[in-house]
């Protein structure tokens, strides 16, 4: 702001002009502010030739409502300046604004990590270790020495791998836990997975600064230097003292809508396209947060770099603004982080295909999102772990036992011995029956199951292993043990049982005379 205001007063030419009969020393013409403006933003790094003639004119505009310049009669303060012919001049007091302070207090204020690149320092890679290099003869001796004989053995070195085979199996074994994860019996309901770009998952997983955040190779999809600008101020406000931003009133709404209209005007969410059923499907474990961090923290592995960082910087901004109480409020009549969540949810997530539920389904991920980015934006530890371990395995020296077709990193293999016909016979008998009999018992045993149930279940168990049945029970007493017949209950005794049998109606003499 003040970088700007001095450079349009140092070059913007003043002239006489006359209007209506009358003279006005050292004064320009709208026009001529709009032109002069405009070349000093192209040529400006924080700006750069992408600056259009109306965004020069907005910011005219504010310069004309914060008294930067007044109109000839000396009128400001509303934002009517247009580009034609009036005339216009910068007003004899100072329109540079004062630097925001910080609050002064006894105790010292935490501040957020900078979102700058952390500076090198030492790493385990640095540290001087001593190489120690075993061959075979070495090995064995060792070996023989700590638990005493052991069969012939020699070392197989496995085959390097290259950088591409790495890339697929972080790339398999990434969507083989995102698919246990969500529960799924495949993934291809979900994900097309040929889309999955594994040079991306690696990319994210190692290629990140101090703060987690992904650093990107091709330094072109960079977010521009004035948006970044412009999300550290509100993230940080108002300790952002290295930003030289002003204090008017109004600005900080000013910088929050050039972020939502630069996010707002991009031809695909952060989140893709490809990818809308996968984070949707992430939906219905909320009611399983750690599950549902978990999934989130995989799928967001598979984003393009550039959408990642993106993701990071964007989340991390809505979040910080949401819990700072020294931020002017953004909108008179919408709380702050419900204006967050209207403001930025489809920007992150929304369907190929206008869906009216996107707007309720990508309102509620990024609210998830915003409790829980620190953790769904971090690479998993337990994936990178396991995986790593897995890229090890395969490259490690394997022991190779004689008389072995295949490596092994256990001990070696115990010989077995031929066995006769009628032996094979019994050991395939006890080795099938003992586990037959176990799911028999546990049909028995059941209470949970109705006795209808329970009768079902065994008529087709003895129907299929009637040999197992049999030892069961052995006799149809043993069956009807399991269940015992109720006793049927006799009809009540009726008290015209006692009476004598009906007798039939006989007529007699009529007693009327």
């Amino acid at each position: 702001w003040n970088e700007i205001i001095e450079l349009f007063r140092a070059g913007m030419p003043l002239r006489k002009h006359r209007c209506r009969f009358k003279s006005y020393e050292r004064c320009f013409k709208a026009s001529e502010a709009v032109d002069c403006l405009h070349e000093l933003l192209g040529s400006n790094q924080n700006f750069g030739p992408e600056v259009t003639r109306y965004q020069t004119v907005k910011l005219l505009k504010k310069f004309l409502k914060n008294h930067v310049i007044e109109d000839i009669k000396g009128r400001w303060g509303k934002e009517d300046f247009e580009d034609d012919g009036h005339l216009y001049r910068f007003p004899p007091s100072s329109p540079l604004k004062s630097y925001p302070k910080k609050p002064s207090c006894g105790r010292e204020i935490i501040k957020f990590p900078h979102w700058n690149e952390p500076k090198a320092g030492c790493s385990q890679e640095d540290m001087p270790v001593k190489s120690v290099t075993m061959n075979s003869e070495m090995w064995y001796k060792r070996h023989s020495i700590a638990i005493g004989e052991v069969p012939a053995c020699k070392l197989v070195f496995r085959r390097e791998l290259t950088q591409t085979n790495i890339e697929e199996i972080w790339k398999s074994m990434t969507l083989s836990r995102l698919q246990k994860v969500l529960g799924l019996d495949s993934l291809d309901e979900v994900l097309d997975t040929k889309l999955v770009n594994s040079k991306h998952i690696v990319q994210n997983v190692y290629n990140v600064n101090k703060q987690g955040i992904v650093t990107l190779e091709d330094k072109s999809k960079e977010l521009p230097h004035w948006i970044l600008s412009a999300m550290k101020c509100l993230a940080n406000w108002p300790s952002c003292s290295d930003l030289k931003q002003p204090t008017y009133s109004g600005f900080e709404r000013d910088v929050f809508k050039t972020i939502v209209d630069y996010f707002g005007q991009m031809k695909e969410p952060l989140l893709t396209f490809h990818f809308f059923d996968v984070f949707v499907s992430v939906l219905g474990l909320l009611q399983k947060p750690s599950k549902a961090v978990e999934a989130l923290q995989i799928s967001c592995l598979l984003l393009p770099p550039e959408n990642r960082k993106r993701l990071q910087l964007l989340v991390r901004m809505m979040a910080r603004i949401s819990l700072n109480q020294d931020l002017p409020p953004l909108s008179e009549s919408v709380r702050i982080r419900t204006l967050m969540v209207q403001a930025f949810s489809r920007c992150i997530l929304c369907s190929k295909d206008e869906i009216d539920l996107d707007e309720l389904l990508a309102a509620k991920l990024v609210s998830f999102l915003m409790d829980n980015y620190q953790e769904i934006l971090s690479v998993p530890s337990a994936l990178k772990s396991s995986i790593e371990d897995h890229v090890v395995h395969l490259q490690r020296v394997q022991i190779k036992y004689a008389g072995a077709d295949s490596d092994a990193t256990l001990p070696p293999p115990s010989f077995c011995h031929q066995i006769s016909s009628g032996e094979f016979e019994c050991q395939r008998a006890t080795g099938s029956q003992e586990p037959l009999a176990a799911l028999l018992e546990e049909i028995v045993m059941n209470k949970e199951i109705s006795v209808k149930d329970k009768k079902k279940k065994l008529k087709q168990f003895q129907k299929s292993y009637p040999e197992v049945y049999r030892v069961r029970f052995p006799t149809p007493e043993t069956e009807a043990m399991l269940f015992p017949e109720k006793m049927k209950q006799k009809p009540p005794i009726l008290m015209w049982a006692f009476k004598k049998p009906f007798q039939p109606f006989h007529r007699t003499r009529s007693f009327r005379m």
